[in-house]
């Protein structure tokens, strides 16, 4: 079968890396954003941030010494990125942290999402870190929950009704992973 027959969509992609990101990645990583913000639900806000802000919240996570990958293609395009921020800003939340994963939206569905989220993983557990938290925006976006489950993520339950975009109301998903060590005691607290 010649593969210029097939939409582009299912084309097979060429070669794949996944690598830290770069601050030449960011146009691209703001670009990749701003369409699910503008089109899609995964994400509750409602206006793209543009380049200088991603550039902001993109130094922020790594200067919490976290990852912010990108997956590229054999030519460095890049066509998704994903990275550990925080869960929540308390000292007693620092082993937990929440992922996100975003693909280029003409190449959902083909294997990027889940070699960012492999590599996330595997980052993220050799930082110690001890839980991982999915929040996934909008209930009907089965594709990220199936995703995460894949991965070992538990569904832990869903937030109704807690957002409104494109019209509707939409919910809110959350998945956890345990990492390494995961809820086992730390020696270092004593107990």
């Amino acid at each position: 079968m010649d593969t210029h027959d097939l939409s582009p969509a299912s084309r097979p992609l060429p070669t794949l890396r996944v690598r830290p990101s770069t601050e030449a990645d960011v146009g691209a990583i703001a670009a990749i954003y701003g369409h699910h913000v503008l089109h899609g639900t995964a994400s509750f806000e409602t206006e793209a941030p543009g380049e200088e802000e991603m550039r902001r919240r993109r130094a922020d996570i790594l200067a919490r010494g976290l990852p912010y990958l990108v997956a590229e293609d054999g030519d460095g395009t890049v066509l998704g990125y994903a990275y550990a921020s925080a869960y929540r800003p308390r000292a007693a939340y620092r082993n937990t942290v929440e992922n996100s994963v975003y693909v280029r939206h003409d190449i959902i569905g083909r294997g990027i999402g889940r070699l960012l989220l492999a590599e996330l993983i595997a980052r993220c557990e050799a930082l110690g870190l001890r839980q991982m938290v999915a929040v996934v925006g909008d209930s009907a976006n089965v594709a990220s929950v199936r995703l995460h489950e894949a991965f070992g993520f538990r569904l832990i339950g869903t937030l109704s009704a807690v957002g409104r975009k494109h019209g509707r109301w939409l919910d809110t998903v959350l998945l956890q992973r345990q990492l390494g060590e995961g809820d086992r005691t730390d020696p270092a607290e004593g107990g």
